[in-house]
């Protein structure tokens, strides 16, 4: 995302990378750090009473820009934060050589319960201030203490349960209702209701051609609620920059938001997109009009216009040479 700052910065962007993982001194199998996806897997570890882990990280900035630009006592820092414990920590990596640093990130398990994201800035001596950031990593290491696999996102996950006499009593208000979906957690949750007829079994894809055709309807109606759900929580609560400007989240916050942005507000960049839509749902105008496009943005998504096409065409071959 393009951020503006009322000083010079990189055009070139610093890139972090996870070299090795430690958990109370043993190494980490290489299995569970993934570079493409930039994600590190600490589901038990082999253990479930770890203390600590050690990141070994590595920046690279660009050199030339950073020996000819308007700046001075030019350093690097790495910064890991979690939303589920509100921990924002902030290591200064030693310097290798022009553009290069390196250095040990711990995160302490009291500390951290969910998902650890990692990032580093690149901070100097600018116009006479000092500790302005003149470059940020675009792209953050997720390091997930529950996943069993390195992944950055994590798919919504759908439960089953009786909504009208199941264990959950806070389900129970809702017991009309075929499902809820829940986005307040670090994982988006669908909670299906068992106690509405048929609605599992349609969704699980049971039945002859009307059937499954109804079921791909239902489940295209069901991931447009998410889908809407998912971005109304995207943008709520979005971190800012000193300057105002909104950031992009991380984990599927910030890819739902990457993904239906450019359908909500097809005439500007992401960046532009973020900050519109952060200002309309913050200070109101014009954020009742923005349903509109929300809802169309989630029905793409949902592929609603193609599911209800091809329910439509599965009806009307049903009927054929059927007496009317």
């Amino acid at each position: 995302m393009t951020r503006l700052f009322p000083y010079p910065t990189l055009l070139g962007e610093p890139a972090l990378e996870i070299t090795d993982v430690a958990v109370d001194g043993a190494a980490l199998p290489y299995t569970m750090i993934s570079k493409p996806q930039q994600a590190v897997a600490l589901h038990q570890v082999e253990r479930k009473d770890w203390e600590e882990v050690e990141l070994s990280v590595r920046v690279l900035a660009p050199q030339r820009e950073l020996s000819d630009g308007p700046w001075s006592d030019v350093a690097c820092v790495a910064v890991s934060t979690e939303r589920a414990t509100n921990v924002r920590c902030v290591q200064r990596l030693r310097p290798d050589g022009p553009g290069s640093w390196s250095g040990a990130v711990t995160l302490l398990k009291p500390q951290h319960r969910d998902r650890v994201i990692l990032g580093a800035s690149v901070v100097a001596t600018v116009d006479g201030v000092s500790g302005r950031v003149i470059g940020s990593t675009p792209r953050s290491w997720v390091v997930d203490l529950k996943a069993e696999e390195p992944a950055r996102e994590r798919e919504p996950v759908v439960t089953e349960s009786d909504f009208r006499d199941g264990p959950h009593e806070w389900l129970r208000p809702f017991k009309d209702s075929p499902w809820l979906v829940d986005v307040s957690g670090d994982t988006p949750m669908v909670h299906l209701n068992t106690a509405f007829e048929g609605v599992a079994q349609l969704l699980n894809g049971s039945g002859g051609p009307l059937e499954k055709a109804t079921g791909s309807l239902i489940s295209a109606q069901l991931a447009s609620d998410v889908w809407t759900s998912m971005f109304h929580a995207a943008v709520s609560g979005l971190d800012l920059d000193e300057d105002g400007t909104p950031r992009l989240p991380e984990g599927w916050r910030g890819s739902v938001l990457r993904t239906m942005l450019p359908d909500v507000l097809p005439s500007m960049s992401l960046s532009e997109a973020l900050h519109e839509v952060h200002s309309r749902q913050t200070e109101g105008p014009g954020w009742a009009e923005l349903q509109s496009n929300i809802h169309y943005a989630a029905s793409r998504r949902a592929q609603v216009p193609r599911r209800l096409t091809m329910a439509i065409r599965t009806v009307d071959r049903s009927q054929e040479g059927t007496p009317r």
